[in-house]
């Protein structure tokens, strides 16, 4: 039998961490992870009561899978690992129907201490079957959120069924979707992917942090992290500062946005 994994080095931070999302005390400054964890931790300063990280994984040449949308796995361990923290943290996990698609995610806390984050799905015109793994009875709760005039019950299989407003420019009215998630309770909100997901939530000055791993790999091809507007000057871009941390082979760039938007998106 194979022996389980040693805990991490940095366990006893971690377990302060927990107790910081539980009971609002946790570790000193000074520690490594409350340095990283601690902003997310925050109270939500977003008038509809709502802490949204966004999270991506890419190669140093951009992208976050092959053109077939093979994507396990461009981080390392590490990347693997902080990921699965980031879920702990937060109330509820986001993802979009495509990244359900292609991975059939779980979406659990499988690899650390912690509690499974709500699951939701973005599926606009409700096109995924209720066979993927998220919408099975047996796991943490599942939102799949649709437009109101998707068709289909009130439930997906195992998983609740929320209808919120169509954006004028497709996709979810993603405004209009953070208080009424922040109403049920969910108010640290993961953006787990994939990059169009993530993009959208970019565009619509919904984020307030985002956390961007770099892998050490060069793929020359496949789909790029974020996918906006056509910028016509660098200064349509989004500058920011950023804060850097390693995750063994790979560099996490911690971004603070507090919901700026990319001028292309104005």
């Amino acid at each position: 039998m194979q022996a389980p994994p040693a805990p991490p080095a940095d366990d006893a931070d971690w377990q302060a961490l927990l107790c910081l999302r539980d009971s609002g005390s946790g570790p000193s400054p000074s520690s490594p992870l409350a340095s990283l964890f601690r902003p997310i931790m925050a109270p939500p300063q977003g008038p509809d009561g709502c802490m949204v990280l966004g999270r991506l994984a890419q190669t140093l040449d951009g992208r976050i899978a092959t053109n077939s949308g093979s994507s396990q796995w461009i981080g390392g361990r590490g990347d693997i690992l902080h990921t699965h923290r980031l879920r702990a943290l937060c109330d509820a996990v986001i993802v979009g129907a495509g990244t359900v698609r292609h991975d059939n995610p779980r979406l659990t806390t499988r690899e650390v201490a912690g509690p499974d984050p709500t699951r939701i799905v973005l599926d606009t015109d409700r096109r995924l079957d209720a066979s993927y793994g998220l919408f099975a009875a047996g796991g943490p709760p599942t939102l799949l959120v649709c437009a109101p005039d998707a068709s289909g019950p009130d439930r997906h299989g195992a998983a609740e069924v929320l209808r919120a407003p169509r954006s004028a420019i497709g996709g979810i009215d993603l405004p209009a979707l953070l208080p009424m998630l922040a109403s049920r309770g969910l108010k640290r909100l993961f953006v787990e992917g994939g990059g169009l997901t993530v993009s959208r939530f970019l565009a619509a000055g919904c984020l307030d942090r985002l956390h961007v791993t770099v892998a050490p790999v060069l793929l020359g091809s496949g789909i790029p992290a974020f996918t906006l507007p056509e910028a016509a000057r660098i200064a349509d871009g989004l500058r920011f500062e950023w804060q850097v941390h390693v995750l063994g082979q790979d560099v996490l760039f911690d971004i603070a946005l507090h919901r700026a938007r990319p001028g292309v998106c104005a």
